[in-house]
């Protein structure tokens, strides 16, 4: 039964904070869009597809927390399985391709 209230209060949290969140985006809109640029005031429900509509289009719908650190972590493994030799010829070819890794770098590990 502790779990089953966990989740609706976070639901109901989120349903709030969408709720301010749309608020919040309607008075600045209505605020700073018809004085600026002459467009129409926006209402609530305008202002919550609005939102949601950025968030499709600006942040989509992954799970948040620092981007690429499963990338990041997977490329240092494979990094440090590389003989010597590897090493160098991967910075060798970074550098080709995209100028990350130059010879001038050295040979740092």
């Amino acid at each position: 039964m502790t779990r089953f209230l966990r989740i609706l209060r976070f639901i109901a949290f989120a349903l709030a904070f969408a709720a301010v969140l749309s608020f919040v985006v309607m008075r600045l809109w209505n605020w700073l869009m018809p004085g600026l640029f002459g467009l129409h005031e926006l209402g609530y429900w305008q202002a919550l597809g609005l939102l949601v509509l950025s968030k499709i289009l600006f942040g989509g719908f992954r799970r948040p927390g620092p981007p690429h650190r499963h990338w990041r972590h997977r490329m240092w493994e494979r990094w440090e399985k590389m003989t010597p030799e590897e090493r160098e010829k991967f910075r060798q070819g970074a550098w080709g391709r995209c100028g990350v890794g130059s010879p001038a770098m050295g040979s740092r590990a």
